[in-house]
């Protein structure tokens, strides 16, 4: 390897990659703290009696002799309704008993005494109270939970925004507790946090983030399927891609072609676009390429060990709502429960007071934007409620417990908050079973949900609410659109001016001639029409479905993509208990096979933390590999695991134009390369980390070297993709162990038929060289 050429960490990973190690590495534990966890979830909290009167203090100070903390965060938790990821990190109740004793104890405690005894104090937990309305919270200071909640079920909306901004996230986080659905539903009809000179976030509204993604960020796929949202009248907050890949140059290339859109229709001051890279990254193509970034975007966790993880701190987000000075649109944030859980810093918390968390610092930098923008702050959050996966929660009546918690809390903080009612192919969750979860939901009112010609994601593997969801919803509760947009749908004429649907409802074709004409287009409609006939079936070619047509109610997928999309699923399941076969094992150059402490495939499906450890006997294997190479120590490893989709990797044209292309680019580059390519058998993303700690631990403490992991993505696109992670470090680093996230970025979405895997070994290629390139924090703007 040429010398430097792994000189510098990667600037860690972007939201794409988060999202999919979410899915992919799930409930992932660091090596110091997986016997502490796994023991944890052994040991659910039990409560066998209370006595009369009794808050949670003085329970905790009578079986523990004194305040005991972590008696403190489970009995915390133990109020919650079952889920998995509570459970897992100790603080899940072990049975229906002890949570209505919990529940019991947590009526009769104070909102003062919750002050006084945070969960968990970090940063974040000292901004959510400094900014914390002072007056308000001396006027409720006294109040129990139970005052609390009756409170807010007897009151009316103008009463609670008279206290809220007095409430810490720590209260609101435990007053959801406490509640049934039927009663957060009650609460949540009556709070509503509308966006400055808008209906989004309005009683009786209900938007939608338009989510146009490409499994190659072609801007053709994403710009036809914002056509397709237009013809269903759907998208009024926000148009917003999720990249595949985060370098500058493809990202300002996504944003140009939303904001073509935009501007070609005129929209600039009724919906803005995002791109949803890092937030430096926004921030960097923002200074190079002036006018192309509208909308920021960035993920939030509940404490500052996650959010470091996300790469991002307090005073960075801040600051970035303070450079949105005089700008009409802000910030959008993304949050979720179990974010901190299934990256080992939950800290003891349970996850609703960790959303809660997240929502306290969204409330902060929505101060802060209230200070710059002059029309009032712009900044709404999405709850993506169910991405992670079955370790977090694993069935629809616990997505729909998590949405209205989510609900309540996002509103008791004052924001405008919408959903992703979302499901992982790896979890129970059907696609029927979302339209039961959309219609339990719907009733809390939320100010948006994401949007999708179908249900099933292209590009990011999972199922949320399609274009024609919201159709139905919309009919089905008298949910209204924006107005400023609903006047833009008349405009192009897929509206009447009676509110009806014309016959150009749901046909993108038309919205391509409208766009075309607004261009100034002079050509006759139907040369324009057999353009966009050719750019479907290209569009369509690459993987990215466009919904067209409807069938006997005006909602109703066509009967041909319905059965497409629920092939998709079938397929997924198929794909997620695929095992890698003896014959493409043997297949592999220079193989050498080890596994993991997973049993079977159920075990790893099921217990993640099992896919993150090597056997005892294949540490001996990678120690062996370590011991042959003597003093000439290459400068990088590959690492094959089959993920949650081992057809990805065995599929033909997949794994091995990858090897030969990356292997042959790292010989030109000047980078020794081990010959060996270990491939582990239920392996995940921290298999990796482990593998590349035991390799390179008595390396050259200032030498650098790598590892490239390619693991099989979560199914359910037609594409049986897999993705690359590139983790660099120095030598000093691998032998400290913990190496994580924030030291490897991703080449994703790798497929004969998506990102080729020859292209993808490029892009591998020109990553490193980046990370090689840049010093860590010479790209980030705040730090």
């Amino acid at each position: 390897m040429r010398k430097g050429l792994f000189s510098n960490q990667s600037a860690g990973l972007y939201r794409r990659d988060l999202l999919i190690i979410a899915g992919t590495a799930a409930a992932a534990l660091s090596n110091s703290s997986h016997a502490a966890q796994a023991a944890a979830s052994e040991h659910a909290v039990r409560i066998v009696e209370i006595k009369p009167d009794e808050d949670v203090f003085a329970y905790v100070s009578r079986t523990k002799g004194s305040f005991d903390q972590k008696t403190y965060q489970q009995v915390i938790g133990a109020a919650n309704d079952f889920k998995e990821g509570d459970q897992t990190i100790g603080v899940g109740a072990e049975d229906d008993a002890t949570r209505r004793y919990a529940r019991s104890l947590l009526t009769r405690t104070t909102i003062s005494n919750l002050h006084q005894h945070p969960l968990f104090e970090d940063d974040l937990q000292r901004l959510i109270w400094e900014t914390t309305d002072k007056a308000q919270f001396e006027q409720i200071k006294e109040w129990t939970l139970g005052d609390l909640k009756e409170f807010l079920l007897k009151e009316p909306e103008e009463s609670i925004k008279a206290i809220m901004n007095g409430l810490t996230s720590d209260a609101i986080g435990c007053v959801p507790k406490l509640m049934s659905n039927e009663e957060l539903i009650t609460v949540s009809q009556k709070i509503f946090n509308v966006m400055p000179g808008t209906k989004l976030g309005a009683k009786g509204y209900m938007g939608a983030r338009i989510q146009p993604n490409s499994p190659t960020d072609h801007p053709d796929d994403i710009m036809w399927q914002v056509f397709d949202a237009f013809s269903y009248a759907t998208g009024d907050i926000v148009i917003g891609t999720n990249p595949v890949d985060s370098t500058v140059d493809s990202v300002v290339t996504v944003e140009r072609a939303l904001k073509d859109i935009v501007d070609t229709f005129k929209l600039g001051d009724v919906i803005p676009w995002c791109v949803l890279a890092h937030i430096d990254v926004q921030s960097e193509v923002s200074e190079r390429f002036p006018g192309t970034v509208s909308t920021m975007f960035q993920s939030l966790a509940g404490t500052d060990d996650c959010n470091k993880i996300f790469d991002i701190t307090n005073e960075k987000i801040l600051k970035y709502a303070q450079a949105k000075a005089g700008e009409r649109y802000g910030l959008y944030f993304e949050t979720g429960q179990g974010s901190e859980f299934t990256n080992s810093v939950a800290n003891g918390v349970d996850m609703v007071v960790l959303e809660s968390r997240k929502y306290g610092f969204s409330r902060a930098v929505g101060i802060e934007l209230a200070k710059v923008q002059p029309e009032g702050a712009w900044l709404h959050v999405n709850d993506v409620a169910g991405f992670i996966g079955p370790e977090v929660f694993k069935s629809r009546e616990q997505l729909v417990r998590c949405c209205l918690e989510d609900m309540v809390m996002g509103k008791l903080h004052g924001l405008t908050i919408g959903l992703d009612v979302c499901t992982t192919l790896h979890m129970t969750v059907s696609l029927d079973d979302l339209d039961w979860c959309q219609d339990q939901i719907m009733p809390a009112n939320p100010a948006y949900l994401i949007a999708l010609p179908t249900k099933n994601d292209p590009m990011l593997s999972y199922l949320t609410t399609a274009f024609q969801d919201h159709v139905r919803v919309r009919d089905k509760f008298g949910f209204k659109v924006n107005d400023a947009m609903w006047d833009f749908y008349k405009r192009i004429g897929v509206v009447g001016e009676d509110g009806r649907f014309t016959r150009y409802y749901g046909d993108p074709l038309w919205v391509y001639y409208q766009y075309r004409l607004a261009k100034g287009d002079g050509r006759p409609q139907d040369a324009i029409y057999d353009e966009g006939r050719e750019k479907v079936r290209e569009v369509e070619a690459r993987g990215v479905d466009l919904a067209m047509g409807h069938g006997e109610k005006i909602w109703d997928l066509n009967p041909a993509l319905a059965a497409k999309v629920r092939g998709l699923y079938d397929d997924a399941k198929v794909s997620l208990w695929a095992e890698l076969t003896p014959g493409f094992i043997a297949a592999v150059p220079n193989v050498v096979p080890v596994r993991t402490l997973s049993k079977d495939r159920n075990d790893y499906i099921a217990h993640p933390t099992t896919g993150e450890t090597l056997s005892p006997e294949s540490i001996g294997e990678i120690e062996r590999i370590r011991a042959s190479w003597g003093n000439d120590m290459p400068k990088g490893q590959i690492v094959i695991s089959d993920g949650l989709n081992a057809k990805a990797i065995m599929d033909d044209g997949h794994l091995a134009p990858y090897l030969e292309e990356v292997r042959k680019l790292l010989s030109d580059a000047g980078v020794t390369m081990s010959e060996d390519n270990i491939l582990v058998t239920s392996g995940r993303v921290r298999a990796g980390y482990r593998i590349g700690e035991t390799l390179f631990e008595k390396s050259d403490p200032d030498s650098l070297r790598g590892i490239l992991h390619i693991i099989g993505e979560r199914p359910g696109t037609t594409h049986h993709a897999y993705s690359v992670y590139i983790t660099v470090a120095k030598g000093k680093r691998w032998s400290q162990k913990g190496i994580d996230h924030d030291a490897t970025r991703l080449v994703s979405n790798v497929a004969d038929t998506a990102l080729h895997p020859r292209d993808a070994a490029r892009e591998t290629l020109t990553i490193i060289r980046e990370i090689v390139g840049k010093q860590v924090n010479n790209s980030r703007r705040y730090g």
